[in-house]
């Protein structure tokens, strides 16, 4: 693929001779330097058939040569790291490599490097290949979780950030292309071993060390004809991730909900106008001028003590049937698990508005900084859950050349990705077992200072500490959701090197099909246990089951964290215990339809679906070459057409009514044993995808590109799922559904890239690049409000205006609270103490949200990188910034749905090394600007408000010594700075999460032959 010629002098072409012959990894590196000597001819001069001598250069030295070689050479623009940086940078797993390439930034999972973004487009709109071959998402999804994969076996990274019409489609931002090892590449035997043992000072129940091993061996038989080649890595890592959490903001906008209190208990710090009210600033859904007011619905503290293993492996046989034709299959295979154990504390606002707010501080954005609010509850949770990961791919393919002037290639793959979230054999799903109380005066949240809000719970016995006594059920649930997405792909690839035309360099033209399944289904147990302290089950759970535990050393990274922290306390308890206990006591007899069970499937399978894509494709491109004077200039011209056919299926079931279950709980219920809904809808799209690079060397060692296409981004999987989805915990204020659309168009961008490169000394260049992204059939999100036949409403019903009236008249403070056990003493209640609708109460309104395709958005940016080698010295240094904006940013001053870019935001990269004498020392610095993760909270308002994570920057370092030819140590450590990652909603004071994880070390060994 990155086969174009340019002009170089004698010396360089003998290097890129060498260093041509590919990214030859550290593991094969004993055997590199007799390699390239067998293989390299002395170059000749046809004058006088001088012969030059060729030094080989290794190590980062010599990996710098190679991707700078990579992206010279190119059509295009790409970026890539080769095999010896791999090696050599303290990265756990190749999202970490790639955020080294100018452009490729990372987001998070458990503190490392997951999913990439690139030039601000994230992670669902770049394409991975494995090969040149697409890879499915992890499981049901698009997005590949790069964490899963070690850098062992792997060749190179490459970074195509411009249109290919020989690859497939799917990246709008890039496509990035892993390529492995082959053993024919490097005849002869080679092995390569590691080992090391990390250290997470994070970890608290796990072992204090943990393995990380890998190897990989190379041999080639019959004379160079047959080659195998396998490789294999194992990590385990111990860490406990310290998190602070809220799940969403409320928006209103009534300020006629907003209480007005006496003696300074309210603070608003809303600009008003003339006559007192807040000036609206903000415009609601319809376009209308409105000043809202923000809540937080909850905030929580959680520790997650998680235990995680990977294991990757590759095998690679090779058969040179002939000199021009060669066989090879390969098999490579992820298996990732990942298990989770924690506790958390919080609090939960039943309701934000009215009567039971008593006290609250706005800042000038309506914020709230501080808030004291009747009802709701506090509880202690224990989380349980396993996920586990297994990907395979497995290939097949034909390389034939029957002569000089052309080349065919047959390529087949089969290649899936399943998660599920139940490997927990106890389980059989991810299970959480809520406990706490909803005997309080109110909760007081408090984000006036620090970087962490506080909370506070004035119990009903008169102090902040509950009893242990009084610790009840609130509600345990277990879900399970496995998905698995599932690519089958043949590509017909043919190179023509014609000889009639001297400017015309190559040809290739070819054909693909592609069918791509992604399926996932959805078990739920409901809300087990009472739920909502109704009724109550304080005599299950023993005052010993609970330990009351010290909080003063949580987020201790973080002001307000730490002996700051506030609760100072919470308590802990056995999940196990607390879920046998709750099955032998909360019975069906006890608790009738509310019976405690793990089963997620106990009522059957809540949700499936499935989308397929049959993509047929056909590509045409073309290579030339010319001078223009002396000025020599390389053209790609091509062009791809595709015609996909999709499907969507789902298997639903039939909602029967909404019961208000105990103060702070809704529960969906089902028809039982009514007949599932199976649902089908289709869609189809073509799409002509031209392309072309210019590339030209006005001055020698100087190279200028051009390049103009159009790329094309899948819809998101969740948009195109046919079908209507209801919340099954529909609360007040949070009564939403989604509607899919199979029909969706992709997002077709017209990309142009102008840069610069000047390549101005020995493995040192300086770049510059001007890119532009102009994006038709952008996804926005339309949001109505519809009531559904058959699904009535408690809230607002005659019977609840009834209890508030009555409260109103007793002098009793009006909440969730009050309002629900008014209307047990009303006698509305059924059997299980909960409140049915009636057939003349309202039906319930629902925010309906559906994808379509809408308007054009664009996206621009600027790339700076300079590589720099200082001589002989062996030092070296490496840095790199990308600046985008564009018209796809979220407006925090609406309240209308919105769809923008996520992931959009600035980065930069700094590394520094020094390499010589067997001694490698290496620094890098990895910044990413604050960036909107997505659209919508867990448990925020209607409005789908988005969530931003705030600028991270992560410092990493790596020590190898080199004590013979064979033998080498090292030593790496990981996040150094002890960098924490933050969120926040509309604006920074509307916190959502801030997590910590400390640093991590680790000292090895690699062994070679």
């Amino acid at each position: 693929m990155l086969d174009k010629a340019f002009k170089r002098n004698r010396l360089s072409a003998a290097l890129a001779a060498i260093l041509g012959v590919g990214a030859i990894p550290l593991a094969l590196a004993a055997d590199e330097a007799a390699t390239a000597a067998d293989g390299v001819v002395a170059a000749q001069s046809s004058a006088e058939e001088e012969t030059i001598e060729v030094i080989e250069v290794r190590g980062i030295r010599g990996s710098l040569y190679r991707s700078m070689d990579l992206k010279r050479g190119a059509n295009g623009v790409v970026d890539a790291i080769s095999a010896e940086e791999l090696g050599k940078f303290p990265d756990t797993n190749l999202a970490e490599s790639l955020q080294r390439i100018t452009g490729v930034t990372v987001s998070r999972a458990n503190g490392e490097g997951s999913q990439i973004t690139v030039r601000g487009f994230g992670p669902e709109y770049n394409l991975i290949t494995l090969n040149g071959r697409q890879m499915p998402g992890t499981g049901y999804t698009r997005s590949y979780n790069l964490e899963n994969l070690s850098s062992e076996g792997v060749k190179t990274l490459e970074v195509v950030k411009t249109a290919r019409a020989d690859t497939p489609t799917g990246g709008l931002g890039a496509t990035v292309n892993i390529i492995t090892h082959k053993p024919l590449d490097n005849p002869g035997q080679s092995f390569s071993f590691s080992g090391k043992g990390i250290y997470d000072e994070s970890n608290e129940e796990g072992d204090d060390v943990t393995p990380e091993l890998a190897g990989i061996y190379s041999n080639t038989f019959m004379d160079d004809r047959f080659g195998f080649l396998a490789s294999v890595s194992h990590q385990e890592r111990d860490f406990r991730q310290q998190t602070a959490n809220s799940q969403g903001w409320i928006a209103q906008t009534d300020n006629s909900r907003l209480p007005v209190l006496a003696g300074g208990k309210a603070i608003d710090g809303r600009e008003t106008d003339a006559e007192g009210n807040p000036v609206a600033r903000f415009r609601d859904a319809e376009g209308n001028a409105v000043a809202p007011f923000f809540f937080p619905r909850d905030m929580n503290f959680s520790i997650n003590d998680v235990e995680r293993e990977r294991t990757n492996g590759m095998v690679t046989l090779q058969f040179a049937a002939t000199d021009n034709l060669i066989l090879t299959a390969d098999y490579v295979a992820t298996r990732a698990i990942t298990a989770s154990d924690g506790f958390g504390w919080g609090i939960w606002n039943s309701s934000t508005e009215g009567a039971p707010v008593i006290g609250y501080e706005l800042d000038a954005n309506g914020t709230a900084l501080y808030s004291d609010i009747r009802g709701g509850d506090g509880s202690f949770t224990a989380n349980r859950s396993t996920t586990e990961v297994n990907a395979e791919s497995v290939g097949l393919n034909i390389d034939w050349s029957p002569n000089e002037a052309w080349r065919f290639t047959l390529d087949y793959h089969n290649s899936s990705n399943e998660i599920d979230n139940g490997a927990d054999k106890g389980l059989g799903s991810a299970g959480q077992v809520i406990l706490g109380s909803d005997k309080l005066v109110s909760k007081v949240y408090d984000y006036r200072s620090g970087e962490v809000p506080h909370f506070l719970i004035n119990w009903n016995n008169g102090t902040h500490v509950l009893d242990a006594g009084d610790i009840d059920s609130n509600f345990s649930q277990f879900i399970h959701s496995p998905g698995k997405s599932e690519i089958d792909q043949v590509q017909l690839n043919s190179n023509w090197y014609p000889e009639f035309n001297e400017y015309l360099v190559k040809v290739d033209f070819g054909a693909a099909y592609t069918k791509q399944t992604m399926s996932g289904t959805t078990a739920w147990s409901g809300l087990r246990g009472g739920p909502g302290f109704n009724p109550s089950y304080t005599e299950i759970f023993p005052d010993a089951m609970f330990e009351l535990r010290d909080a003063s050393d949580l987020l201790d990274e973080l002001g307000g964290g730490g002996s700051a922290l506030m609760p100072d306390y919470y308590y802990t308890f056995s999940f196990d215990e607390a879920v046998a206990r709750q099955l032998a006591f909360i019975t069906p007899e006890i608790a009738g339809d509310n019976y405690y069970s793990i089963d997620p499937y106990f009522d059957g399978i809540d949700s499936s679906s499935l989308v397929e894509e049959k993509t047929l494709a056909l590509y045409l491109t073309t290579q030339w070459g010319f001078d223009i004077g002396n000025v020599p200039v390389n053209v790609n011209l091509g062009l791809r057409y595709e015609k996909t056919d999709t499907s969507s299926t789902v298997k639903q079931r039939v909602e029967s009514q909404v019961v208000w279950a105990s103060p702070t709980e809704w529960i969906m219920q089902y028809v039982p044993g009514g007949d599932d809904n199976y649902f089908t809808q289709d869609g189809d799209y073509d799409v002509w995808l031209p392309m072309l690079d210019i590339s030209a060397e006005p001055l020698e060692d100087v190279v200028v590109r051009f390049s103009a296409g159009k790329t094309i981004a899948r819809p998101l999987l969740g948009d195109m799922v046919a079908g209507r989805t209801l919340s099954g915990s529909p609360k007040i204020g949070a009564r939403r559904g989604g509607l899919g659309n199979p029909g969706l168009l992709p997002l077709e961008s017209i990309n142009l890239d102008l840069s610069l490169e000047y390549y101005y000394n020995d493995a040192s260049y300086a770049a510059i690049g001007l890119f532009y992204k102009d994006v038709d059939n952008f996804v926005s999100r339309s949001t109505a409000q519809v009531t559904i036949d058959g699904l009535h409403d408690v809230y607002n019903s005659p019977r609840y205006l009834e209890a508030i009236s009555q409260l109103e008249a007793a002098g009793t403070p009006v909440s969730e609270n009050s309002i629900f056990e008014q209307m047990i003493a009303n006698g509305y209640g059924n059997a299980d103490g909960q409140i049915e609708p009636l057939a003349s109460d309202p039906l319930i309104v629902w925010d309906v949200t559906s994808p379509v395709n809408s308007d054009s958005k664009s996206v621009h940016g600027v790339e700076l990188a300079l590589q720099h080698v200082f001589g002989e010295s062996g030092f070296g240094f490496g840095v790199n910034g990308t600046f985008v904006d564009g018209d796809v940013e979220f407006d925090p001053y609406s309240l209308a749905q919105q769809q923008p870019l996520e992931g959009l935001g600035n980065s930069a990269n700094f590394q520094a090394f020094y390499e010589k004498d067997g001694l490698t020392v290496k620094l890098t610095y990895a910044w990413r600007d604050s960036y909107l993760i997505g659209v919508g909270q867990s448990q925020g308002s209607a409005d789908a408000p988005p969530q931003y994570a705030k600028d991270f920057g992560q410092l990493d370092a790596s020590i190898n010594y080199d004590v013979n030819d064979y033998l080498t140590v090292f030593f790496e450590g990981i996040n150094l700075n002890n960098e924490t990652e933050q969120g926040y909603g509309r604006f920074e004071e509307q916190f959502l999460f801030a997590r910590q994880y400390g640093s991590r070390y680790a000292l090895g060994a690699r062994v070679r032959f």
